[in-house]
C-alpha cells in the first residue's frame, strides 16, 4: 500500500512537485492560473519550463511533446528533444518558456472542416496550464490546445475550456444572488466509466475487420453468449487480472484516479471507473486511459477493443459520463441535502439542468452520435436514442409538489431489512438506479449514459456545460434586481418544472410504449447519426454556442462537415473491408467446402451406390444457394459504395450511406453469418465468436 501512495502521480508535474521545485512567488502565480484561469506571463513560464525540464530529465525524459486532441477523436503528438548546441561540440539540455507555451503543427493534416486548405499548413499548440504535464515513454507530455493560424479551434480541448469558463461565469452570478460571496470559481466535475473488450491478440491478428474497423463485420452467434448472466461482476480471470494490475500501476503513476474494475455483461467485456475530477483533467485522463489500456493489453498478449459494438448479439460498450457542479469551497451544487424541498439553491440548479436537457436534447444526442454508437443505442444494453431524464421518486415528488403548490413532507431514510440478523443494517438510498435512462440523477450528479466507449468525453461535456450555462444566464437575468427574491425564485422554479416536465421519465426506457409516449410528448428520436447531425446548425444551437463564446459559427460549420465526413469514411472503410473479406476469403472457403462435400458424396456413391448422401446433398444445396446470394450481394455492395462515395455533398453522402450502403451491408452479413454455421470450422478463414469471446482463459 505504501508503494501505491509513494508512486501515485510520480510521473506528474503536479501541485506538490511545483510547490517543491518553484520559487514561492512563482508557485503562487501558477496556482492562480491552475485554479482561476489567470494568464501567465512569459517570465513565469520560463521559470516553470526550466523546473519542468530538470524534473523530467531526473526521471529519464529526453524529449518533450505538445499533446493535443484534434478532431480525429484520438490524441496527437510531435516529439522534440531537449538538446541544444553548446560549445566544443557539446550539447545543452534546454527548455524555454516559449517552447512550453507555444508549439507548431501542420493544421492541414488534421480534420478542419474547410477551416484550413492543404496549402495553409500552419497551426499552433498552446499550453493548457490547468492540466498537469506528465512523463510517458521517456517523454514530457504537455497538455495543449490546438488552433489554426487564424485562431479557430481545431481540437476538442479549446471549446471544452471555453464551456467551463461559461458555466463558471454564469454559476457565480446565481450564487451571488443567493448572497454567496465566498465562492470564487465553479467547476464541472466528471467521472467517466470506461467499458472495453479484451480478446487474444493471435485471434485479433486473423480478423481483418477488427484490424481495419474495430468491430466484427461478420460473425455467427456462438452457442453461449451472455444469456446466463454469469460474467457480470464474476470472478476475474487470471490473464485479465494481471492486465488490470499493470494498468492500475501505469495509470496511478500518471495521476489517473483509477478506482473500480470488474467484469461487464458480455463475455470478454470489462469496465474501469475513475474517481471524479475536474472535467478538463478528466477528459485528458480518459484519453490517456484508452491509450494505456491498448498498450498494456498487447504486453499481455491481448488486444483492447474500444468500439461501441465489436460483436453482434452481445452488449456493446459505453462510457457513462457522471457530471456535477462543484465550488472551490468544496460544495456540490447538485447535492440535495437532508431536506431538498427546502434547498432552494439546489432546486434552482436542478431546474437549470432540466431545462437545458429539454431545450437542447438534439445537441446532447448529436454529442454522442457516431457510426459505431448507432449500433448500440436503443438495444437492451444502452439507453434509447430518445433523450429523457430520471430523477427518482423523492425528487420527482418534490417537483410535483412545487408544480401544484403543495407541501411536501420529507421522509427519513428507510433502514434496509435483509432478514438476516448477523448482517449489518444500512440506510436505503432515496432513489433506485435506472440503467435504461439516458440522463439519470444518481444522488448528487447526473449520469449521461449514451456516450460510446471510443468517444472523447469532451463533446458531451461541451454541450452540457454550455446548455446549463445558457439557462443559468437567463435565470440570473430574470432574478437580478427583483423586489421579492423568494417569490420570484419560487415562480421561476415552478414555471420551469411545468414547461419542461415532458423530459422527465422514471420508467423503463427499453419499452416500445415509452418510445410512443416520447413521440406524443414531442421529444426527438434521432435513431442514426445523419438524422441527428442535420440539426447541428439549427438556429437555436448556433445561438447557444456563439452567445456563450464556445464556438464561432465558422467553427460550428467546420465541425458539422467533419462529423458528416467521419460517418461517411467509417462506412466506406467497413464496406470495402466486407467486400475484401468476402471475395478473398469467405467465398473461396465456402466454395472449397462445397466442392469437397460434393466430391465426398461422389466418392461414397462410387463405392456404395445405395448409400444415403442426403446430408451432403442438402449441404451442397444450401451452401451453393448462399454462395450465389453472397456473390451477387457483394457485387451490389461494391457498386453502391462506389456510387455513394462519389456524392459531393457530405450531408447527402452520409444519408446515402445510411439509406443505401448500410442495408446492403446488413443483407450481406446475414448470408455470410448463415454460411459460417454450415461450413466446417477447419475451412472457415477467420476465428469465430466462440474463439474471440471465450478465448481468454
Amino acid at each position: 500500500m505504501s508503494k501505491v501512495i509513494e508512486e501515485f502521480g510520480s510521473m506528474v508535474f503536479n501541485d506538490a512537485v511545483m510547490r517543491a521545485k518553484l520559487p514561492k512567488e512563482v508557485y503562487i502565480k501558477v496556482r492562480a492560473t491552475h485554479q482561476n484561469g489567470k494568464r501567465m506571463d512569459i517570465e513565469t513560464a520560463n521559470i516553470v519550463a526550466n523546473a519542468m525540464k530538470d524534473w523530467a530529465i531526473e526521471r529519464g525524459a529526453t524529449h518533450f511533446t505538445h499533446w493535443f486532441q484534434p478532431m480525429t477523436g484520438i490524441t496527437a503528438e510531435k516529439h522534440d528533444s531537449f538538446i541544444e548546441p553548446g560549445f566544443d561540440g557539446k550539447i545543452l539540455m534546454e527548455f524555454t518558456g516559449k517552447e512550453l507555451v507555444k508549439g507548431e503543427s501542420d493544421a492541414s493534416s488534421f480534420p478542419s472542416g474547410g477551416l484550413r486548405a492543404t496549402f495553409e499548413a500552419r497551426g499552433y499548440t498552446a499550453w493548457d496550464p490547468t492540466s498537469y504535464a506528465f512523463i510517458k515513454d521517456n517523454t514530457l507530455y504537455i497538455p495543449t490546445a490546438f488552433c489554426s493560424f487564424g485562431g479557430e479551434a481545431l481540437d476538442k480541448k479549446t471549446p471544452l475550456l471555453r464551456s467551463m469558463e461559461a458555466i463558471n461565469r454564469e454559476s457565480l452570478k446565481i450564487l451571488r444572488l443567493f448572497g454567496n460571496e465566498d465562492v470564487t470559481s465553479v467547476k464541472t466535475t466528471v467521472g467517466p466509466e470506461q467499458e472495453y473488450f479484451l480478446v487474444p491478440k493471435e485471434l485479433y491478428d486473423k480478423r481483418p475487420d477488427l484490424i481495419y474497423t474495430g468491430r466484427t463485420l461478420f460473425g455467427a452467434k456462438p452457442p453461449k453468449g451472455q444469456e446466463m448472466d454469469d460474467h457480470y461482476s464474476g470472478t476475474i480471470k487470471t490473464p485479465v487480472k494481471e492486465f488490470m494490475r499493470e494498468l492500475d500501476d501505469e495509470l496511478w503513476r500518471l495521476g489517473v484516479l483509477a478506482k473500480t474494475e470488474h467484469n461487464e455483461g458480455a463475455p470478454a467485456q470489462h469496465e474501469l471507473a475513475p474517481i471524479f475530477t475536474t472535467t478538463n483533467i478528466s477528459t485528458d485522463h480518459n484519453q490517456l486511459t484508452m491509450e494505456v489500456m491498448q498498450r498494456v493489453a498487447r504486453r499481455h498478449g491481448l488486444v483492447c477493443l474500444l468500439h461501441e459494438k465489436p460483436f453482434d448479439g452481445v452488449s456493446g460498450s459505453g462510457k457513462h459520463n457522471n457530471w456535477s457542479l462543484t465550488t472551490d469551497t468544496g460544495i456540490n451544487l447538485l447535492e440535495p441535502g437532508d431536506t431538498p424541498f427546502e434547498n432552494a439553491q439546489f432546486l434552482l440548479f436542478l431546474s437549470a439542468v432540466i431545462r437545458a436537457v429539454d431545450e437542447y436534447q438534439d445537441m446532447l444526442r448529436i454529442s454522442v452520435a457516431s457510426a459505431g454508437n448507432d449500433h448500440r443505442l436503443g438495444a437492451n444494453e444502452a439507453p434509447p436514442a430518445v433523450i429523457s431524464m430520471f430523477l427518482g421518486e423523492e425528487i420527482t415528488q418534490i417537483l410535483e409538489a412545487i408544480e401544484h403548490n403543495d407541501s411536501f413532507d420529507s421522509k427519513e431514510k428507510e433502514m434496509m431489512k435483509i432478514g438476516v440478523h448477523v448482517l449489518p443494517k444500512f440506510q436505503k438510498d432515496n432513489t433506485d438506479r435506472n440503467r435504461t435512462s439516458p440522463f439519470a440523477f444518481t444522488g448528487n450528479k447526473f449520469e449521461f449514459r449514451m456516450l460510446g466507449s471510443s468517444a472523447s468525453i469532451a463533446g458531451a461535456n461541451i454541450v452540457m456545460n454550455t446548455a446549463v450555462a445558457q439557462v443559468l444566464r437567463e435565470f440570473a437575468e430574470e432574478l437580478d434586481g427583483v423586489v421579492n427574491f423568494q417569490k420570484a425564485l419560487h415562480d421561476l422554479i415552478r414555471r420551469t418544472i411545468i414547461n419542461h416536465k415532458r423530459i422527465l421519465f422514471n420508467g423503463n426506457g427499453y419499452e416500445d410504449a415509452w418510445i410512443e409516449e416520447a413521440a406524443h410528448r414531442g421529444l426527438s428520436n434521432f435513431k442514426t447519426t445523419p438524422e441527428a447531425l442535420v440539426h447541428y446548425m439549427d438556429e437555436k444551437n448556433v445561438a447557444l454556442f456563439t452567445q456563450n463564446k464556445v464556438f464561432s459559427e465558422s467553427e460550428m460549420k467546420a465541425r458539422a462537415e467533419i462529423y458528416f465526413e467521419n460517418y461517411c469514411k467509417v462506412l466506406n472503410v467497413e464496406a470495402l473491408t466486407m467486400v475484401d473479406m468476402v471475395r478473398r476469403n469467405i467465398l473461396p472457403a465456402a466454395s472449397k467446402f462445397a466442392g469437397d462435400t460434393a466430391s465426398n458424396a461422389a466418392c461414397i456413391l462410387s463405392v456404395s451406390p445405395d448409400s444415403d448422401t442426403s446430408y451432403e446433398q442438402d449441404m451442397i444445396t444450401q451452401i451453393t444457394d448462399l454462395i450465389s446470394k453472397t456473390h451477387k450481394t457483394v457485387k451490389i455492395l461494391s457498386d453502391v459504395n462506389a456510387q455513394t462515395k462519389s456524392v459531393t455533398d457530405s450531408q447527402e453522402r452520409a444519408m446515402a450511406y445510411k439509406d443505401s450502403v448500410l442495408p446492403v451491408m446488413e443483407e450481406l452479413r446475414s448470408y455470410v453469418d448463415t454460411l459460417e454455421t454450415l461450413v466446417s470450422k477447419e475451412y472457415w478463414p477467420f476465428p469465430d465468436y466462440g474463439d474471440l469471446l471465450f478465448g481468454v482463459r
